[in-house]
């Protein structure tokens, strides 16, 4: 192949790692490089000229993958996540245990694991649907981002940290759910995109859907027993401070 390395690759501007010039978003970390991708000429080369960018320096390429495409890895965090709660629900509901035995019931005392058990288990079919599809979605957007170990943490801080939260604050707390969790993965995304889309750039986020969640997420304590309101608040301020340290580290662009 005659062609340089300089004609074969660009350089991400978020994450620096060296792509293909046929794609419009990096494989990579997700960010936008262009609106769509280039015309070729016969040679099957981009028009307008050679692709400028430094002269990359791969490492070993992974079974399947070609110098600049990355096989994207499936978000095991979010499937283990959604798939936990699916199977807390059926085993509920084949009478492995009643609501009593897990969910977050007054003064946890020794009983601590209540903030994490009670995470997995609904009793409410709407509440539950909007939250796994929160976890779903919002949970694979950060992981493709950042990983696998940024999804079980804001999970966990947000989730078992609003449940904690609601019993030091409340008398007898009740809560059920991960309300908390899922408020926290969609502030720790939806904020880099927002203050990226503030800044002018065109990110093509889809702000307005998470909106939409954030609204049913905050105000389902009016409509059902089972979400803490404490523990939604909660998990949406873990979120936010996610998503200002993440926009920090790794700006959306």
């Amino acid at each position: 192949m005659s062609s340089s390395g300089a004609d074969l690759f660009v350089v991400c501007k978020s994450c620096g790692r060296e792509v293909s010039p046929y794609v419009t978003e990096c494989p990579y970390c997700g960010t936008r490089i262009r609106k769509r991708a280039p015309k070729l000429d016969r040679e099957g080369r981009p028009k307008g000229g050679r692709l400028r960018g430094r002269r990359p320096s791969l490492g070993r390429l992974r079974p399947g993958e070609i110098p600049g495409i990355r096989v994207d890895s499936r978000p095991w965090a979010t499937i283990a996540l959604v798939v936990g709660s699916l199977g807390g629900m059926l085993a509920w509901q084949a009478g492995a245990f009643t609501l009593f035995d897990v969910a977050l019931l007054g003064p946890l005392g020794d009983e601590w694991w209540r903030a994490l058990t009670a995470l997995f288990v609904y009793d409410n079919a709407g509440y539950a649907f909007a939250t796994l599809a929160a976890v779903a979605i919002f949970g694979w957007l950060l992981e493709r981002r950042h990983g696998h170990l940024l999804v079980i943490l804001l999970f966990g801080l947000g989730g078992a940290g609003g449940m904690v939260v609601a019993k030091a604050i409340e008398d007898f707390p009740f809560a059920l759910g991960a309300n908390g969790a899922a408020l926290a993965l969609l502030a720790a995304w939806a904020l880099p995109q927002l203050l990226a889309t503030r800044r002018g750039h065109d990110t093509e986020a889809d702000l307005i859907g998470a909106g939409v969640f954030a609204v049913v997420l905050l105000f389902m304590p009016l409509a059902a027993s089972e979400p803490n309101a404490i523990a939604g608040y909660t998990g949406l301020a873990v979120g936010i401070l996610a998503g200002l340290a993440l926009e920090r580290l790794s700006p959306a662009r």
